[in-house]
């Protein structure tokens, strides 16, 4: 292998990341594509996806690969105890828009405090991907709700 080979490999990934308008695999993105579509009443479907794509923060957009939780009418994103750059996002702004295969839905953010609605939560998670959340508490999770946006 030629001492070239690593740089040829990053500057085709960095070129893979510029062309994407969504996050590549573990690096962020900016604003999401595809066809913008209401918030379905039931996000059952999502069952069968692992990752969802999720875009916070409407004037520079950033956008990252997430597991998510379809619960009747909500969907929830996790970040366990991170305070992640998407979660700020979101406590600054709770607009976000969520990337499922093709379709793009607007939504707003809302952070989880009800332990009961968590545990609710925490039960579909552990069974969708095989562990329970890291931080059982309400308190030490960042766990957002994320609903159509009104009006």
């Amino acid at each position: 292998m030629s001492s070239k080979t690593p740089t040829r490999l990053i500057v085709v990934l960095g070129a893979l990341t510029v062309a994407c308008s969504g996050p590549f695999v573990l690096f962020p993105g900016g604003a999401l594509e595809g066809r913008i579509a209401t918030a379905p009443t039931d996000w059952g479907f999502t069952a069968d996806t692992d990752t969802i794509q999720l875009e916070t923060n409407p004037g520079d957009p950033y956008s990252v690969n997430i597991w998510a939780i379809g619960l009747g009418n909500v969907l929830y994103v996790h970040a366990g105890a991170s305070h992640a750059t998407w979660i700020e996002n979101m406590e600054a702004d709770p607009r976000v828009r969520v990337r499922i295969g093709e379709t793009v839905y607007e939504l707003n953010a809302a952070r989880v405090e009800d332990q009961a609605e968590f545990d609710r939560f925490s039960a579909v998670y552990e069974e969708k991907y095989g562990n329970p959340p890291r931080n059982p508490s309400v308190e030490e999770a960042y766990l957002f709700r994320l609903r159509p946006r009104q009006g």
